[in-house]
C-alpha cells in the first residue's frame, strides 16, 4: 500500500508510464540472460538479486533521491532538491538523499532538514562485499518513490541502486547512452516506472534538473541559479586572519591533468594580484600538488594550502574570498553557489553540459573563460596532446590577459 504522505495525483500519473511507449521494454527471458553485459555485472548479479529481494519489515515511506556524482554535480542539483517537497506534498524530513563520500563532510549543513546517507560510490561499483553491505542498508530505507535524475551517470552505480531498492515507484531521467553502456541501461530502465527525457546532449545540467521537475509535476518550474547555505566562519589562515585582509583563491588543480591551466599562468595572475595589495591562497586536494611556489619577495603574500585543508575548511576559504580563479572542478561550482566572484577556465570536453552556465541561470559574479576550438565535445578524449600529463590545448590556450580581465572586473564590482 502506498504511503499517504505522497501526492496521490503525482503517483497516479507515474503509474505504468514509460518514455516513448515502453522504449526500454524487454522480455523476461532477456532480463534473465541479458546480452553484452560486462563481466563485473555478472559477478555482482547474484548478490544484487539478494539485496533486491531481501525482506523489509516496515511500511514504505517518503522519497529516496540517488546522487552518485561529484561535488560540482551535487551543487548544480542542490537547489532543485527543494522543489520535491512541494511536488509530492511531503515534508523535507521524509526525503532521503543518497550521496557520495567525496562531499559527505559538508552534507549535514548543505542538506540541512533532509535525511542524508553517503557511500563510497567507487567501492560500491568495484568491491563485492561493500556493495552487498551498502545495498542491504539502502534497501531498508524503504521509500515509496526512488528518483535518479543524473544524465552523465554510470548504471552500475546509480541505476543499480534504484533497482536494488525496489520501491513501489521509480523515476529516472534518460541518461547519456552509447553502445558500450546500452545493455546495462536497457536492463535497469526497462524496470523503471517513469523515464524522463530531459533533452539532447549537451543540455546543461541545471536545465535538466528543472525539466525533470517540470515533467513529473506537470507544470513549468523555472531554473534557478546554484546556491548553497554555509556557515559564516572566517578561515584560520596565516596573513588573512581578519576580514580586513582581502585575498583571492587560486585553484590550479584537477583530477584530470588535461583540465589544469598551466601553473605558470596562475603564478602570473598571483603577481598581478599582489601588485594590487591582495593576498593569494592556493588550494587543492592531496593529489593535486603541481609545483612549489618559487622563492621571491612575494612569498609572504602567497599561502599554499594544497593538500592541507579538509572540505569544510575549503568552503570557509571560498566563502570569504574577494575572488576565486579555478579550473573546471568542484570548487568552482562551490564558489559560485556561495556567491563568491568566480572566474572558471573551461575546456571543450563536454562544453555546455556543466560549464559555462546558461545565460538564464548565470549570475553576474561568475565568469567563464574558454578558447573555442572545432574539436569541442571530445568527451576529454583529446588527440592533440603528446602526454596525458599535459593540459588540453583548449584549456592551455586560454590567455592570462583574458583571465586577468575577468578578475579585475569582478574585483571592481564585488
Amino acid at each position: 500500500m502506498i504511503s499517504r504522505d505522497l501526492d496521490k495525483a503525482v503517483l497516479k500519473k507515474l503509474t505504468g508510464y514509460k518514455l516513448g511507449k515502453n522504449a526500454f521494454s524487454t522480455s523476461r527471458f532477456w532480463r534473465m540472460f541479458p546480452a553484452r553485459m560486462r563481466r563485473r555485472w555478472w559477478l555482482f548479479r547474484l548478490f544484487d538479486l539478494m539485496v533486491r529481494y531481501s525482506p523489509v519489515f516496515k511500511k514504505n515511506k517518503g522519497l529516496l533521491i540517488v546522487r552518485m556524482d561529484g561535488i560540482g554535480d551535487m551543487v548544480l542539483f542542490r537547489r532543485a532538491l527543494d522543489e520535491y517537497a512541494g511536488i509530492f506534498n511531503i515534508e523535507k524530513a521524509n526525503i532521503t538523499v543518497l550521496g557520495c563520500k567525496s562531499w559527505g563532510t559538508i552534507g549535514s549543513i548543505i542538506f540541512d532538514g533532509y535525511k542524508l546517507h553517503v557511500i563510497d560510490e567507487h567501492k560500491f561499483a568495484r568491491r563485492l562485499f561493500y556493495r552487498l553491505k551498502v545495498g542491504l542498508m539502502v534497501r531498508q530505507i524503504s521509500p515509496v518513490v526512488t528518483i535518479c535524475d543524473s544524465y552523465l551517470r554510470r548504471a552500475m552505480m546509480a541505476d543499480s541502486l534504484v533497482w536494488m531498492v525496489r520501491a513501489p515507484k521509480s523515476i529516472s531521467s534518460l541518461p547519456f547512452i552509447n553502445e558500450t553502456t546500452r545493455a546495462e541501461f536497457t536492463y535497469y530502465l526497462s524496470q523503471v516506472d517513469y523515464v524522463v527525457d530531459t533533452g539532447p546532449y549537451p543540455t546543461h545540467e541545471i536545465l535538466r534538473h528543472y525539466r525533470f521537475l517540470s515533467e513529473i509535476s506537470g507544470k513549468k518550474i523555472q531554473p534557478k541559479t546554484p546556491k548553497i547555505n554555509w556557515r559564516d566562519q572566517y578561515p584560520r589562515v596565516s596573513h588573512v586572519k581578519n576580514k580586513s585582509s582581502r585575498y583571492v583563491v587560486l585553484n590550479p588543480g584537477s583530477n584530470e591533468y588535461g583540465r589544469r591551466w598551466p601553473f605558470q599562468n596562475y603564478l602570473d595572475i598571483a603577481n598581478h594580484l599582489i601588485e594590487l595589495g591582495l593576498n593569494v591562497i592556493i588550494v587543492g586536494g592531496q593529489n593535486e600538488k603541481i609545483a612549489s611556489v618559487p622563492n621571491s619577495s612575494h612569498d609572504e603574500r602567497i599561502v599554499d594550502l594544497t593538500g592541507k585543508t579538509e572540505l569544510p575548511e575549503l568552503l570557509d576559504i571560498l566563502n570569504h574570498a574577494a575572488c576565486v580563479i579555478s579550473n573546471d572542478t568542484g570548487p568552482a561550482h562551490l564558489s559560485i553557489a556561495l556567491k563568491t566572484p568566480t572566474v572558471v577556465i573551461v575546456g571543450g570536453g563536454h562544453f555546455g553540459s556543466f560549464v559555462p552556465y546558461p545565460e538564464e541561470v548565470c549570475p553576474p559574479y561568475a565568469k567563464f573563460a574558454f578558447e573555442d576550438m572545432p574539436c569541442y565535445h571530445c568527451f576529454w578524449r583529446c588527440t592533440k596532446r603528446e602526454s596525458k600529463f599535459e593540459a588540453f590545448p583548449c584549456v592551455r590556450d586560454v590567455s592570462v590577459d583574458t583571465i586577468w580581465g575577468h578578475t579585475k572586473e569582478l574585483l571592481n564590482t564585488g
